[in-house]
């Protein structure tokens, strides 16, 4: 057997066993996840994102939203008295990639989602310090006057198909085809203004209730 002193004065031979302690216990933490009912099925209530919802949550990825704002509720008293009951696994079912973040300039975001009417988040948007004076936050005034179908929504079918294949993997309920064949008209003329609050107002909503 390999004593304490050879393997530290083996360079070659430390970094191969450290890598393999690394990987094993990688593994032995993340695998059993993928079989774990709770992180791999979706809570009650939680649906995948409509066109409108997905269309907008590209607006907020295009737009670096979640470099100041998490999307994830830690289970500590400060932080559920704050923003609501904490995230849980069975959410995040349909996000890819997730935005659970880890950096809050504003406020965490998966209970927003209902807390203000969609006036105020258009005025927020608008001009934040309307609303919230103290707040750094840019102004996203533009979106109002650009059409959601020449940007965001343009390849949305497709995005929706990028989606649909990923819960297909995981045996989730997805989206049908005449949804996805439908997902340009539901859109419509809305701006990036508009989807984007659509995908703010829902975010969080299926637990909402729980205390």
């Amino acid at each position: 057997m390999l004593k304490h002193e050879q393997i530290e004065k083996n360079v070659g031979l430390l970094f191969v066993l450290t890598l393999f302690v690394v990987l094993w216990g990688g593994l032995l933490e993340i695998v059993p996840l993928f079989f774990q009912k709770s992180t791999t099925t979706p809570v009650e209530g939680v649906k995948p994102y409509t066109a409108v919802q997905l269309a907008g949550r590209e607006v907020y990825l295009r737009e670096g939203c979640y470099n100041c704002h998490s999307q994830m509720i830690r289970p500590f008293r400060a932080e559920t008295e704050r923003y609501g009951h904490y995230s849980v696994a069975g959410e995040f079912v349909y996000d890819h990639p997730f935005q659970w973040g880890s950096k809050r300039t504003g406020p965490d975001l998966h209970r927003v989602g209902g807390r203000y009417s969609d006036e105020w988040q258009r005025a927020h948007l608008m001009n934040p310090r309307d609303v919230v004076p103290e707040s750094n936050m840019p102004a996203y005034a533009f979106l109002a006057s650009t059409k959601a179908k020449t940007s965001v929504a343009a390849q949305i079918e497709d995005k929706m198909g990028v989606m649909r294949m990923y819960a297909n993997m995981r045996g989730i309920p997805t989206y049908s085809d005449e949804e996805i064949k439908a997902a340009k008209a539901d859109i419509g003329d809305m701006t990036e203004m508009d989807v984007l609050i659509a995908y703010l107002q829902g975010m969080g909503t299926a637990l909402s209730a729980m205390k």
